[in-house]
């Protein structure tokens, strides 16, 4: 039973009728999943509920409520459905591509979408309150759609041009939050460090000061400092050598004190860093000295 001209009927038809754009809202039991197929225009699809995994050439993606994903064009794709017995409830938006440029020669800020997506998708989880907000603009464009109202088709383009305003801007501004956050994450670490360095560090220890996962904390630190976090470790305690050895300290006492326990180990990498054992570089430093 139609919701206010709001459902629509599923139909496995994978081209465009209209030469802009299109709109869906599907509610289906028992879905019989379609192959995996491509488009000609881009794809914003919005998972509401089900038991899905959207396969993008060949790689699965699991969906939770709030998952948006924007398929570009020629990308392989299918949803599957893991319990048919649960309601399939989604948004489908289709925009091609020729409408989208046309959207950006007016505000650079279109271009977001086929930027962001221009050949691989765009997969994005937004929080509750954010889908709400999406949900209700994508049922206002759909009630706009069955509207006879004074300007029909001028209230249509407004609407997709405020979805995808608002759509780029939650995007993005969750995408600066889980940077700050990011940062914060890995400032955390390399304080405890700094501060620690002269004790044993492991991961398991570092992990649990800081409350992440060990995975999570290596993964995380990896990506977004170019090093791993015993590499980070390894150098912060050979500048800290490095800086005691110009004060006049012995290689060996220094290497100890900043947190070394074997010495072959620290000669080693001190060579590997710096080109020189620890003994040639003291020699080296006392001859640059005034």
């Amino acid at each position: 039973m139609k919701k206010n001209n709001r459902e629509s009927r599923f139909n496995t038809r994978q081209y465009m009728l209209n030469e802009d754009y299109e709109v869906y809202y599907y509610n289906d039991l028992h879905f019989t999943s379609v192959g995996s197929h491509s488009h000609d225009y881009y794809e914003f699809y919005f998972f509401e509920e089900g038991d899905v995994t959207m396969n993008i050439e060949g790689t699965d993606h699991p969906l939770r409520p709030g998952t948006m994903l924007v398929v570009p064009p020629g990308k392989w794709h299918r949803a599957e459905i893991s319990t048919p017995e649960l309601p399939y409830r989604r948004f489908v938006f289709w925009i091609t591509t020729r409408y989208l440029e046309s959207l950006a020669e007016t505000a650079p800020e279109y271009a977001f979408f086929t930027e962001k997506a221009g050949t691989e998708a765009l997969i994005h989880t937004f929080d509750p309150l954010s889908f709400s907000e999406i949900r209700t603009q994508l049922f206002s464009l759909l009630d706009e759609e069955h509207s006879l109202r004074f300007g029909h088709q001028e209230f249509i383009r407004l609407k997709i041009r405020t979805f995808l305003l608002t759509l780029a801007r939650l995007i993005r501004e969750n995408e600066q939050e889980i940077k700050k956050e990011t940062r914060s994450k890995i400032s955390a670490v390399t304080s405890y460090i700094d501060a620690h360095l002269t004790e044993p560090l492991s991961l398991s220890r570092i992990s649990e000061e800081v409350f992440l996962s060990k995975y999570y904390l290596s993964h995380l630190f990896q990506e977004h400092t170019g090093m791993s976090v015993h590499q980070y470790i390894l150098k912060k305690r050979l500048t800290a050598v490095l800086s005691a050895i110009q004060t006049g300290t012995g290689a060996g006492e220094a290497a100890a004190a900043c947190g070394f326990r074997d010495y072959t180990a620290f000669f080693r990498a001190f060579k590997k860093e710096y080109g020189v054992s620890p003994s040639e570089y003291q020699t080296l430093y006392r001859r640059v000295l005034p």
